[in-house]
């Protein structure tokens, strides 16, 4: 049985995609929930101005990150995949949050190989120079590059801000059993 190098994005697909929005409720006192949230740029959901948003949000960071919840059956999943493959998280936060990141998945009692934080959402070099074989991800035209740049299999974390089309490398999944589910029937039983 060889093992396989997964690439894993951290937010949206590890944590909960909700993880900002109770922060961002009580910083601007709205009432959003997921379903609200159409597009990645969170800016497009509520009245507010991007420079207001972006300062609040290089603020509230820290605080955001070390309270972020793991997603359902993630941590399960993730641990036996360990066992088995090497765990390479790749995720756009900036090296000012590293200390947060690690503390986390201290917190979380998440083993990995490799935490990189890139601080861009441009992933396909990072990706590359890692010889990623598979990649999770909830960032709909990440996940479509990295697949048709790279030609390796991404799974695409379902959520409202991702449902635009996607081509036949990109597997959508609903949660990490669904992705389990795709690496044991559809990849490793392939490579086998």
């Amino acid at each position: 049985m060889s093992n396989y190098r997964f690439g894993i994005d951290i937010d949206g697909t590890v944590t909960c995609p909700t993880s900002l929005l109770p922060h961002i409720n009580k910083a601007f006192s709205c009432n959003l929930v997921l379903d609200d949230i159409k597009e990645y740029d969170l800016t497009k959901a509520f009245p507010v101005e991007s420079e207001v948003f972006y300062k609040w949000f290089k603020q509230a960071e820290p605080e955001i990150y070390a309270s972020s919840p793991i997603q359902v059956d993630a941590h399960s999943i993730l641990t036996e995949w360990k066992k088995k493959h090497e765990l390479y998280f790749i995720s756009a936060r900036g090296q000012n949050v590293r200390d947060v990141t690690l503390q986390w998945f201290v917190e979380q009692n998440l083993d990995y190989d490799h935490i990189e934080l890139i601080g861009s959402h441009n992933k396909i070099q990072t990706v590359k120079n890692h010889a990623i074989d598979v990649f999770f991800e909830d960032k709909h035209d990440n996940a479509v590059g990295i697949s048709e740049e790279l030609n390796i299999p991404v799974l695409l974390f379902n959520t409202p801000y991702n449902q635009q089309p996607v081509p036949n490398g990109v597997i959508r999944v609903n949660n990490w059993l669904e992705a389990d589910a795709w690496i044991q029937y559809s990849f490793l039983s392939k490579k086998a």
